[in-house]
């Protein structure tokens, strides 16, 4: 193996003309559909270095919400397989969501998530980590006691070593990251300036009907959209 082979993931990532995706590339300054940078909005202007540090870590990996967690090759797997099962997958009959969306602070970080949970959002994830774990390769020891070095519960603790990343099933909450930690005194203002900014992007519900596979080429780089398709399915009401 390769001494820095690539990462993939699977994510919901939204179209790449949608005012959805247009509001998050441009928050997070990154598209991972081109690889390209994006202009910030200019509501960040007053204090561009504050936001490009407050974005630097979820930069890395694009705006997405994950559904399968970033994951190494197994050995016996390529990247054509991958793809192969990718589309496969999306292309099966089930049940696509539509949830209306809401910026709010989880923990210490800003996202966007559903202003309910959505029990279909959540067998979509279920699916994505059960049927891609089939190439995943173990995970590292040293990524392991990385992990475990973190607040982890009993059933994190599970996940992780079954599945490879803790929150899974009953602790995994669909979000699309916004930005990384938030100091506490700036944590008001940091949820205000998004609200504010994604209501004049979005104003009403929107359908997780899609599916992303995405590619981290080194530890130092972006990840990138690989393969993108609609998920076949009936839309329900969120």
């Amino acid at each position: 193996m390769a001494e820095h082979p690539p990462r993939y993931a699977v994510y919901f990532i939204p179209a790449a003309d949608s005012a959805l995706y247009r509001f998050g590339s441009a928050v997070l300054q990154y598209d991972c559909y081109t690889g390209h940078a994006v202009r910030p909005p200019r509501e960040f202007d007053s204090q561009p270095e504050e936001w490009r540090e407050a974005t630097e870590e979820p930069r890395r990996y694009g705006f997405h919400a994950t559904l399968k967690a970033p994951f190494y090759l197994a050995p016996s797997s390529s990247e054509a397989q991958l793809v192969s099962a990718f589309h496969s997958f999306a292309a099966i009959s089930r049940a696509v969501a539509t949830v209306l969306p809401v910026v709010t602070l989880l923990s210490d970080f800003t996202a966007i998530v559903p202003e309910h949970p959505s029990p279909t959002v959540n067998a979509l994830a279920a699916d994505c980590t059960t049927i891609f774990d089939a190439f995943r390769a173990p995970m590292s020891p040293q990524e392991r006691a990385r992990r475990l070095a973190t607040d982890l519960n009993q059933s994190q603790i599970e996940n992780l070593g079954r599945w490879g990343y803790p929150y899974l099933f009953a602790d995994f909450r669909f979000h699309m990251t916004l930005t990384g930690k938030v100091a506490a005194s700036r944590r008001e203002q940091t949820v205000s300036v998004l609200r504010d900014l994604f209501q004049q992007f979005c104003n009403g519900p929107i359908a997780i009907d899609r599916l992303a596979l995405t590619r981290q080429d080194t530890p130092a780089s972006a990840f990138r959209v690989l393969s993108t398709t609609p998920l076949q399915g009936v839309r329900e009401d969120g």
